[in-house]
């Protein structure tokens, strides 16, 4: 499968295709080189990015989902906890939840009472 995958982006960089490339699909990427590869945060990270931002892909909300990674490997959070502090640090507002986690990405965090 690795051939047939490393083809398919070859043909995104080439022009040939464009791959639409959703968020829901990078979560599942990060959760899947992470607990079943064993893949560290940062070294995902260090993968994707570029891999998700050359040439032949259109990722949904690029930004935030770059930015997130960066958050993910710098914070070792979660890419989830990391994507929806973004969202919210982008929107001015507030993220709830009871995970302690999100005391490290610099977002507004409340915890239910």
């Amino acid at each position: 499968m690795s051939d047939r995958a490393t083809r398919l982006v070859e043909r995104a960089e080439q022009g040939e295709i464009t791959l639409r490339i959703s968020t829901v699909i990078v979560a599942e990427i990060v959760w899947v080189l992470n607990s079943f590869y064993k893949y560290s945060r940062t070294q995902v990270a260090e993968v994707l990015i570029p891999l998700l931002t050359s040439e032949g892909g259109l990722l949904e909300d690029g930004e935030q989902i770059v930015v997130a990674l960066e958050w993910m490997a710098a914070a070792n959070v979660d890419f989830i906890d990391a994507y929806l502090a973004e969202v919210a640090r982008r929107n001015h507002e507030a993220v709830v939840s009871f995970d302690q986690d999100f005391r490290r990405l610099e977002v507004a965090w409340l915890e239910p009472e």
